[in-house]
């Protein structure tokens, strides 16, 4: 996809929140080789001397407890004896690490005023000191890092929730945990949550993950910031007006941005719009190969003459890509295969939906009918929820989960159209974003990267400057 040199591209309206560019002057690369090669071995050796003296005391928090013991809180001496200590360790890593001081603004609410503090955006491992200010308030993990040296045994004295994020029960019972502790009216200590659940560049909020907020309880937003300018910057909190409030005290923008898949997206309309196309990428792949124009056409003529004839099937291995593609090296058929799914074979329909409008090879309306025709598995000239679902994902190039509100303005009475979702597609307020972004040609949508746009604290961008 082209760059633009702010960090937009032409997809965007916001700065990317999951790539970060750094530049170093001359005079502070050597200032930071120097320096590193003295404090970097003193910094590490330091923390992973407090790590181990913290690793058995962790696990002695719980040594010699029953199961039914350690699923409720950890009071009396066990509490008393050893959080302190704990507490004390973990500064002292921090500390090694070059956090000397911590400035706290404001008061901490305490655990009856708000149960759970929300900190955010997260942006590396280093958020983490804000446990000390927060005297080791309960967090959620990944069950997965409970295997790992010393973090396991700091997980279990934090007596942290865990979810995987690959068992659907997992995440129901985590949920279920949380709403117990949340609404045990101080039974359970305070927890800190993440809610943007994934890390980011600090240069804009994105969306929040709803675990914080699905007990209804009052949270607290917590602004984390890191004053040197080199370090991915961290800053705030909340929901709705408190998100707002939030971001402008930073004088960040707030973005729509989650991570789907691991694949950054932005929401709209509940459609989960990729920050980096796919198609945009495929193209400047295939042109990098030696492929123009001609080629390109020749290429989509031969994926949709493949998929039409129904006999083959649209699902091909990377090796039949490249034949298709025409493309000499396989290894560029395998890296289209993974811009579309996750292993080395791709659904020819995605390629072609989402590349072809970008050449200008082909109109809207005309491609929206080989659509319809390819995704109507039924037939009658009417598509379910799935099926949209199904031709939106190969649209867009991104799997899309929330389909429900682009399906209700697109049907009349459980009836979806040709017609009517072409004219949701150019015409509606919100879904025209479809068309504009991810649905014209390269010259078009090109045009989109020089435009002003507006963030959700009102802060107008262009590609070359910000003001208020």
């Amino acid at each position: 996809m082209e760059r633009i040199d702010d960090g937009y591209s032409a997809t965007q309206e916001y700065p990317h929140p999951f790539i970060h560019k750094m530049k170093l002057t001359r005079a502070q690369r050597i200032r930071g080789f120097i320096l590193g090669s003295i404090l970097f071995p003193i910094r590490v050796t330091l923390a992973v001397l407090f790590f181990l003296i913290m690793w058995p005391i962790a696990r002695l928090r719980l040594a010699g407890l029953s199961e039914e013991e350690r699923s409720k809180p950890v009071e009396g001496w066990r509490r008393w004896f050893y959080h302190p200590i704990i507490w004390l360790m973990s500064r002292a890593v921090f500390f090694s690490l070059g956090f000397y001081w911590v400035k706290v603004k404001g008061r901490r609410a305490n655990l009856k005023e708000a149960p759970v503090l929300v900190v955010a955006p997260h942006s590396s491992f280093l958020d983490m000191l804000v446990l000390c200010p927060a005297q080791l308030a309960t967090v959620v993990s990944r069950s997965e890092n409970t295997s790992l040296p010393v973090i396991g045994a700091l997980l279990e004295f934090n007596q942290s929730v865990l979810v995987s994020r690959k068992d659907p029960e997992s995440r129901k019972k985590a949920v279920a945990q949380l709403n117990e502790r949340l609404t045990s009216d101080g039974y359970w200590p305070q927890m800190l949550m993440f809610p943007e659940g994934t890390t980011t560049n600090g240069s804009a909020l994105i969306k929040f993950k709803p675990g914080a907020f699905l007990a209804g309880v009052p949270v607290q937003p917590v602004l984390l910031h890191y004053p040197n300018k080199l370090v991915s910057n961290t800053m705030g909190v909340l929901l709705v007006t408190l998100f707002l409030l939030c971001v402008r005290a930073l004088g960040v923008p707030a973005t729509d941005h989650v991570m789907e898949g691991g694949v950054p997206v932005s929401k709209v309309g509940g459609l989960s719009l990729p920050l980096e196309s796919p198609a945009r990428e495929t193209l400047t792949l295939l042109h990098k190969n030696g492929l123009g124009a001609h080629e390109v056409q020749a290429a989509l003529d031969r994926m949709i003459d493949r998929c039409r004839s129904g006999a083959q099937g649209a699902k091909v291995s990377a090796e039949e890509l490249a034949s298709i593609l025409g493309l000499s090296h396989q290894q560029t058929a395998v890296h289209i295969c993974g811009l579309y799914s996750k292993d080395d074979s791709v659904d020819l329909r995605h390629i072609y939906f989402s590349v072809a409008p970008l050449t200008g090879c082909v109109d809207l309306k005309t491609l929206l009918h080989s659509a319809f025709t390819l995704f109507n598995r039924e037939g009658g000239g009417s598509l379910s929820e799935r099926e949209l679902s199904d031709l939106m994902e190969a649209l867009v190039g991104v799997p899309q989960h929330r389909i429900a509100d682009l399906y209700a303005a697109t049907s009349d009475q459980n009836r979806l159209t040709e017609e009517s979702l072409l004219r949701v597609l150019t015409a509606h307020p919100t879904f025209q974003k479809v068309t504009k972004e991810y649905l014209q040609p390269e010259e078009a949508a090109g045009t989109l990267s020089n435009r002003r746009s507006v963030n959700n604290n009102g802060s107008v961008y262009n590609n070359s400057k910000k003001s208020e």
